[in-house]
């Protein structure tokens, strides 16, 4: 392969690198991604393609086998094709020929170009198919690989598009599986597996991401962990059908790959017309710590993204569910503000007929009946006491008795006549129908127009079964996809500072394409803290914790029945948004006293626990966590260690601090939350209450470690560090 045809980009970020090559007009391959590999000169570069071409072999086809980043059957690839339609069967298998290469805003032409972060776009046409496609491919300033493309038809008639995925390339080093299963109410479970030739497939058929998603996809050096092993990972950032993938063919070829999943005859190009992809997601990293906290940076750097501290939040739901009694909000209102409380919401029933979960949905009015005189007592109540306020609302879903489905049954998503099965009584509104979107868009706009609300509580509470324009029974999950992230970007523009959670049954649309348009998610249903330190220790390997809605519920789980006291209930919330799902009327003083001690001590480390770097240990102990977040500049850091259960040895053993700067030495101070951790032995080096803790350099810490405390089952502890020097 001639160099002189060859163009070569290596783009580096956060110690990343992404040498890709457009080699004899042919689309992208990407011959590296992971460790930076420094400064290359042209000459080094070429060798290093030269390096990477797979020599054919016996029984295989008789050119090197070269991998794009979409992949094509033309090559001899025997994997996942990254394409796949037809026009009527015809034009089924493409050849793309690459007419433009840019890299952000330049031409480029054969020979190397280096660069820092950048964006590659690639232009290429099949004639003969009548097909346009334009890649890009990205390294971000937090070392992520972007990827997406658009496809465009140029020919008459219509080209069918089943599939498009993208894949990247990992080595053949990488041969361990983590993803995450999970089930409503105990989402983001991790599961490992061995990469073996074949293909590891994760679909996601459920219209939103759903409890079991994969969320990160990642294959590793065997037996990687949150600090050790090299890692590689993938997120498909797309809140409707989804694809993750990790293949291994025969020839050894591994690959991790992503894409939306098309329903049949979801997506029909005539001439002119256009479809991109999702973005698919790379992080590379030496343990998933590392994976986690690109996903984080780039969270955190996004447009829009609020800035100001995450006001503390109490919803109401599992105080009065659907039972709207004025007086009773107004004091429940009271004692949130009494003890720090900074945003109040309003939950299910405020609105139409929506006495309980089956009717109403749908209709976005006050309900005269329960607030005569609207919603504005409560909200002068709420706002006077100098909290925000939130209301919930559930725009793509609708009850079959509610004005709205009554007036037009023809919005509701079916496959033709008949109704899909329901689910919690709802069936789904299509917002792809243009007179339902803006119906549902001028409906919640007059409300946000009317009233103070600064927050909306999003919800989505059913999978889309059989989701179809009910007048054609055409699929249409694609486009209810792109009609919701519209929607928000509609609502926030008409309302400057509006906030959004996504919330979806807890925790069942989590994707960084609705965190492009949202400010928290709620993480799950589920708040026994038991259950949730799981759920919330893998849903930040994609979220960042100020992301994630963490509540202190009552004492008696309403989703298991387990019982926790406040300290760890308050512990495992800490980290994240915090909030309360309680009814604070049922809570003693004691209680009252102590929420607000935990409320004062978040706030005051909000910058901290908000903003650090995360870090999670792998403690060879499965009943005992330990978790934290350290300072960008290493000058502070907050852990907390978990007893989950009991183990088979009665003192934990030693306890490292990861993140630290070794070259720094620092005070380590327990914090008490206003309730002590039940069984708590406290070890040698522990100071008594008033007493400063020992300094040790950052190398003791983050190697040695100190004896960790003894403690009951279910129950937790904050240790502080910060630098002395």
């Amino acid at each position: 392969m001639p160099e002189a045809t060859a163009v070569l980009v290596h783009l580096r970020a956060a110690g990343v690198s992404l040498l890709v090559e457009v080699a004899d007009r042919r689309l992208p391959a990407v011959l590296h991604w992971g460790d930076d590999l420094g400064e290359l000169s042209g000459e080094e570069a070429a060798a290093l393609a030269r390096a990477r071409v797979v020599q054919a072999m016996a029984n295989q086809v008789d050119e090197p086998l070269r991998l794009s980043v979409l992949p094509e059957q033309h090559t001899g690839w025997v994997g996942r094709p990254g394409l796949s339609g037809s026009r009527d069967g015809r034009s089924w298998t493409p050849w793309f020929t690459v007419t433009e290469v840019r890299l952000d805003d330049r031409t480029l032409s054969p020979g190397l170009t280096g660069s820092g972060a950048g964006t590659l776009t690639v232009t290429a046409v099949d004639e003969e198919a009548g097909l346009e496609l334009g890649l890009l491919l990205e390294l971000t300033v937090e070392g992520l690989v972007r990827a997406r493309a658009t496809l465009t038809s140029t020919a008459e008639g219509v080209y069918q598009l089943d599939d498009l995925v993208l894949a990247l390339p990992v080595p053949q080093r990488a041969r361990e599986i983590l993803d995450l299963a999970g089930r409503w109410g105990k989402e983001r479970t991790p599961q490992r597996r061995e990469l073996v030739v074949g293909t590891h497939l994760r679909e996601g058929r459920r219209g939103r991401t759903g409890p079991e998603a994969a969320t990160v996809l990642h294959v590793g050096t065997p037996g990687f962990g949150f600090a050790e092993g090299e890692v590689w990972g993938l997120h498909t950032a797309w809140s409707g059908n989804h694809t993750h993938y990790a293949e291994r063919i025969y020839s050894g070829e591994q690959v991790l790959g992503g894409g939306e999943l098309l329903l049949p005859g979801e997506v029909r190009l005539a001439r002119g017309d256009s479809y991109t992809s999702p973005w698919v997601v790379g992080a590379h990293g030496h343990g998933l710590d590392e994976v986690a906290r690109r996903f984080h940076r780039h969270l955190r750097a996004m447009p829009g993204r609020a800035t100001r501290p995450r006001p503390v939040t109490l919803n109401v739901w599992e105080a009065v569910y659907f039972d709207h009694d004025l007086p009773r909000l107004k004091a429940l209102a009271d004692l949130a503000a009494s003890i720090g409380v900074e945003r109040f919401v309003l939950d299910d029933g405020w609105f139409g007929s929506r006495r309980d979960d089956t009717s109403g949905l749908g209709d976005w009015t006050v309900s005269a009946d329960v607030w005569p005189d609207g919603l504005h007592p409560l909200i002068d109540h709420v706002r006077g006491l100098g909290m925000e306020f939130g209301l919930w609302f559930e725009p793509e879903m609708v009850n079959p008795d509610s004005d709205v489905a009554r007036a037009h049954p023809e919005w509701i998503m079916a496959p033709g006549e008949r109704l899909p099965v329901e689910s919690r009584h709802q069936q789904v509104l299509n917002l792809s129908i243009e007179e339902c979107w803006t119906h549902v868009r001028d409906q919640m706009s007059a409300l946000l127009a009317e009233y103070d609300i600064a927050y909306i509580k999003w919800d989505h509470n059913r999978d889309l079964v059989e989701a179809s324009t009910r007048a054609t029974g055409r699929a249409a999950v694609h486009e209810q996809t792109l009609a919701t992230y519209r929607l928000m970007a509609d609502l926030k523009q008409r309302h400057p500072g509006l906030e959004i959670e996504s919330c979806s049954s807890g925790g069942l649309r989590i994707d960084l394409a609705v965190l492009e348009h949202t400010d928290r998610v709620w993480v799950s249903d589920c708040i026994d803290p038991q259950e949730r330190r799981q759920i919330q220790r893998w849903t930040t390997q994609l979220v960042a914790p100020e992301l994630m809605g963490t509540h202190i519920a009552s004492g008696r789980s309403h989703t298991t029945g387990r019982v926790h006291d406040l300290g760890f209930r308050a512990q495992t919330a800490f980290f994240g948004h915090l909030g309360l799902e309680w009814d604070l009327a049922e809570a003693s003083p004691e209680d009252l006293a102590t929420l607000t001690e935990v409320i004062a001590r978040h706030k005051e480390r909000r910058e901290l626990l908000h903003g650090g770097d995360l870090v999670r240990l792998d403690f060879p102990d499965p009943t005992v966590e330990l978790h934290g977040v350290v300072a960008p500049d290493r000058s502070r850091a907050l852990y907390q260690l978990a007893t989950v259960g009991r183990s088979e040895v009665s003192l934990p053993g030693a306890l490292v601090l990861p993140g630290l700067d070794p070259a720094r030495r620092y005070r380590v101070q327990p914090l008490d939350l206003g309730q002590p951790a039940r069984g708590l032995r406290p070890p040698a080096w522990w100071p008594a209450e008033g007493e400063p803790g020992p300094v040790l350099p950052g190398t003791v810490l983050s190697r040695a470690g100190l004896q960790a405390p003894a403690l009951h089952p279910e129950q937790a502890v904050l240790l502080e560090v910060s630098a002395v020097d």
